[in-house]
C-alpha cells in the first residue's frame, strides 16, 4: 500500500491498494475508488464496542474495501475543511484521539473507546471526556478541523488548551482540568468554566479550529423558523 494526501484545505487522501490488500474505513468515507475494489461492511463485534463507537464519534458499521484481480485506488475525505495526518501506530505506541476524528486505517490497526479516568474530567471535560483510543501496528488517516501544531512535553511539561483544541495526544500524555480563577473571567472572559491541561511526557497536537467553532460561527447567519415563516 502507499497513499499521498492532496488538495490543501480541502484534503483527499489517495490509497494505492496492491491486489489482496486491504483498508479499514469510517462509514462514508469513500469519495471515489476503482470498480475492482470490493467493499465489505461490518458492524464492529461485540455490542460493547458497536456503543463505544457511538460514544467516541464513529459510526457502528465499518467499511473495509479491498483490491480484487489487480491494483485499485481508493479516495477518502473528511466531513469539514481541514487537514488528514497519516500517523503510524507501533505496539508501544498508542495515541488518543478527539472524537469523530477516525477516518481510515490499515487492517493491523485497531480501535477502542477511551474515558478518561479522572472524575473532575468525566463530569466538566464535556467532548474531551470520551475520546479513542488507537492501537496495534500499522497507518491510521485522522481527519483534524482546521490546521494542527504539535508540542513536544516533557515529564514535567504542561500545557493548558481549550478543550476543543485537543486534537490527538499519545497515550503516555495525561489529561486533567482546571478551573478558571476569577469572578469576573468566568463571566465575562468567553472561556467557560474550565480549560483542559495535558501533561507530559509526549507529543500532544492542537488543532487551529473545531467543528464547535465553526458550528458557532454559522448559527447567527442560519434563518430561525420566525423569519422562515415572514418569508
Amino acid at each position: 500500500m502507499n497513499y499521498s494526501i492532496e488538495c490543501g484545505t480541502f484534503p483527499v487522501v489517495l490509497v494505492n491498494l496492491e491486489e489482496g490488500e486491504s483498508i479499514h474505513t469510517d462509514g462514508g468515507a469513500m469519495a471515489w475508488m476503482s470498480p475492482n475494489l470490493e467493499m465489505e461492511t461490518e458492524g464492529g463485534g461485540s455490542f460493547g464496542k458497536a456503543i463505544g463507537r457511538l460514544f467516541s464519534g464513529e459510526k457502528v458499521f465499518r467499511n473495509i474495501y479491498t483490491a480484487v484481480g489487480g491494483p485499485g485506488l481508493i479516495a477518502l475525505n473528511p466531513k469539514v475543511p481541514g487537514e488528514i495526518l497519516a500517523v503510524e501506530i507501533t505496539p508501544d505506541k498508542p495515541i488518543i484521539l478527539q472524537k469523530s476524528s477516525f477516518l481510515a486505517c490499515t487492517m493491523g490497526v485497531n480501535t477502542e473507546v477511551f474515558f478518561n479516568k479522572k472524575a473532575s474530567t468525566g463530569l466538566f471535560a464535556g467532548e474531551g471526556f470520551v475520546m479513542q483510543k488507537i492501537y496495534g501496528e500499522g497507518i491510521v488517516f485522522v481527519e483534524i478541523d482546521g490546521a494542527t501544531m504539535e508540542y513536544e512535553l516533557g515529564s514535567n511539561e504542561s500545557m493548558i488548551v481549550d478543550t476543543g483544541s485537543l486534537a490527538m495526544m499519545e497515550a503516555t500524555c495525561s489529561m486533567d482540568i482546571k478551573t478558571i480563577s476569577g469572578v469576573k473571567n468566568v463571566l465575562f472572559g468567553g472561556e467557560g468554566l474550565f480549560n483542559t491541561v495535558i501533561s507530559g511526557p509526549g507529543k500532544v497536537t492542537v488543532q487551529t479550529l473545531s467543528l464547535k467553532d465553526i458550528a458557532d460561527a454559522l448559527i447567527p447567519y442560519l434563518p430561525t423558523q420566525s423569519s422562515s415563516s415572514s418569508n
